[in-house]
């Protein structure tokens, strides 16, 4: 399997959401400043994370000690919060995971390179002065020149900061944008629809299509349904509670929770919602019914021991992928509300971290706390690939990764987008 390793300059999205369409590049990444790895690297299924405050098992490990196998001798370690020792525990395990990461990095980097059609993606970027500014990143001709993010300033919508998004199919396929945005001062949050042509270089500054906004509490999570008995849906998972919309006769409905919602996803052959709680609860809903007293409106149960971030329905809908804040993912058979398979080596702790599954190269990709992509295979829950963040692992560095099958459409080919800070990196694999 090849795999291309590129590099852009623009602005990442925190958040990314793929749909077919054109126009922008990327160069390749040039070499970073050459370092000598202290520990060796870890095979594509190793964990890369762990480490060991030894290099040689031979000598033995004295508590509260450090052997350096360059000097031959034991240092002393102190405190983490000792700010004149540069010698620490903690100190000695970033170095030892920043040197397995340039390792894997630079394994990356002498992959035959190879070339990818175009994508449109939506981003939505945090900003110094805080809130967000939204864009669309269009991809073409890689390896020719830098990619740009084309930003447009426009009075229909602000750029509050947002805490969840999806792409909304109303007149057409990812017609529109869903945007929860959070509020300011005495401004409430809320729900805005906004058209993609907004963010288009053709959009000539008329009034585009349909925008609607809906108030609502903070959001952690939305979803936009496709099932044609819910035309023009939406729902927004609040705290403890979900609320369902018509974006057309502007009807609600709304379901009470003993938790907050995390996690959203419709099913495309039924009308039911189903909702990932931080209580690890994971539950279904249902939409056609009105609201009744208590939770007796549930339909399926599921549980995990910790909050559940992400959930993915397999596209028969007989399966449920879930992960959580213990860094468990779980694929769930719907049928026996059963745990059939577990993906081993994701790392979270207390992040919203995605999951994005392609059965069509049958492959579940998921980027940990630790800053490091994982790949999967779906059918054996092997871990297939274990890809290192071009930057240092930071806990406001986290990569931001979209995987489609067909990079510029029909005729495309596999990739992964992964966007760390301002620079945009592509992986395709052909």
């Amino acid at each position: 399997m090849k795999r291309c390793y590129r590099r852009g300059k623009g602005k990442h999205g925190r958040r990314a959401a793929v749909a077919p369409n054109h126009n922008n590049r990327t160069v390749r990444l040039e070499q970073e400043e050459s370092q000598t790895p202290v520990h060796a690297g870890p095979s594509s299924s190793e964990d890369p994370s762990s480490s060991s405050l030894t290099q040689n098992s031979v000598v033995p490990e004295l508590p509260g000690f450090y052997y350096d196998a360059d000097k031959n001798r034991y240092f002393r370690l102190l405190p983490g919060h000792n700010n004149y020792n540069p010698l620490t525990k903690e100190s000695i395990q970033y170095k030892a995971m920043e040197c397995k990461r340039l390792k894997l990095l630079e394994e990356e980097l002498k992959q035959k390179k190879a070339d990818a059609a175009c994508e449109r993606i939506f981003t939505v970027n945090d900003v110094e002065h805080g809130g967000c500014k939204y864009g669309i990143i269009n991809l073409s001709g890689l390896g020719k020149e830098s990619p740009t993010v084309e930003m447009y300033d426009n009075l229909y919508f602000t750029n509050r900061k947002v805490n969840s998004m999806c792409w909304a199919s109303l007149t057409h396929p990812d017609s529109h944008v869903l945007l929860c945005l959070m509020g300011i001062a005495e401004t409430p949050g809320c729900a805005s629809l906004l058209p993609a042509s907004l963010f288009s270089s053709s959009n000539s500054g008329d009034r585009p299509g349909m925008l609607c906004s809906f108030k609502i509490s903070t959001a952690w999570s939305c979803a936009w349904c496709l099932n044609p008995q819910i035309n023009a849906c939406f729902s927004t998972g609040l705290t403890r509670r979900v609320l369902v919309a018509n974006v057309v006769t502007g009807r609600q409905q709304s379901f009470r929770t003993s938790s907050d919602v995390l996690a959203q996803q419709f099913a495309t052959q039924t009308p039911v919602l189903y909702n990932g709680c931080r209580s690890g609860e994971i539950f279904s809903i249902d939409v056609r019914q009105r609201n009744r007293k208590g939770q007796s409106w549930k339909a399926i149960q599921l549980f995990h021991d910790s909050a559940v971030t992400s959930i993915r329905l397999l596209e028969a809908e007989h399966y449920l992928m879930a992960s959580d804040m213990a860094g468990k993912i779980k694929l769930w058979d719907l049928r026996t509300t059963k745990c059939v398979k577990q993906y081993k080596g994701h790392h979270n702790e207390y992040a919203i971290l995605p999951l994005h599954v392609n059965e069509e190269e049958g492959l579940l990709t998921a980027v940990g706390q630790d800053c490091y992509t994982r790949i999967w295979s779906l059918q054996d829950a092997h871990l297939l690939r274990t890809i290192p963040s071009p930057h240092p692992s930071s806990k406001d560095a986290i990569p931001s990764v979209v995987f489609s099958s067909r990079l510029g459409g029909r005729q495309g080919v596999p990739g992964l987008l992964m966007a760390v800070k301002q620079d945009l990196y592509h992986f395709s694999y052909d």
